[in-house]
């Protein structure tokens, strides 16, 4: 490390004073960038939009790189530590199905086996419309299914 002279005048003081200062501060600027990208959420909604707009019963499975996710109806939203994206479904509104009986329906079983008629199908489906599923620990991949029973078309997401 080279060290001033220390006859120096007091302008290269205030100099070496400086450089430092901003060393410490492009420092502290690279060290406070995230450590990763922010995860994309408009494959997820193209993925989902793929599969709503089938004219026939449908199915995938999208691998998302996030630490959170968050469903509504009309979009999905991702995050981790390098920031958050959304995206909104062109092609809506889907069923986020979280859990309980909509979550066994999107893992593949008939909606049969799950509902009394397809009025509590509708009915399920009405109500995981009027929800959000708020910030949730994200699985390594979202699965969407289109599911037709008796005229109730539904898109599932989860």
């Amino acid at each position: 490390m080279f060290v001033p002279p220390r006859r120096a005048s007091i302008d290269a003081w205030y100099a070496w004073l400086g450089v430092a200062a901003v060393s410490v501060a492009a420092f502290g600027t690279v060290a406070a960038l995230p450590s990763e990208a922010p995860p994309a959420a408009a494959p997820v909604a193209d993925a989902v939009d793929r599969v709503a707009a089938s004219p026939y019963e449908a199915q995938t499975t999208v691998p998302i790189e996030a630490t959170e996710y968050k469903l509504t109806p009309g979009q999905i939203g991702l995050r981790n530590d390098g920031g958050r994206s959304r995206a909104t479904f062109a092609y809506g509104p889907i069923a986020p199905a979280i859990d309980g009986s909509l979550r066994v329906v999107l893992e593949g079983r008939p909606p049969a086996s799950q509902f009394a008629s397809p009025a509590a199908f509708e009915r399920a489906i009405q109500r995981a419309h009027q929800e959000s599923t708020g910030w949730r620990p994200a699985p390594d991949a979202i699965r969407v299914r289109r599911v037709s029973w008796e005229g109730v078309d539904a898109t599932l997401v989860g």
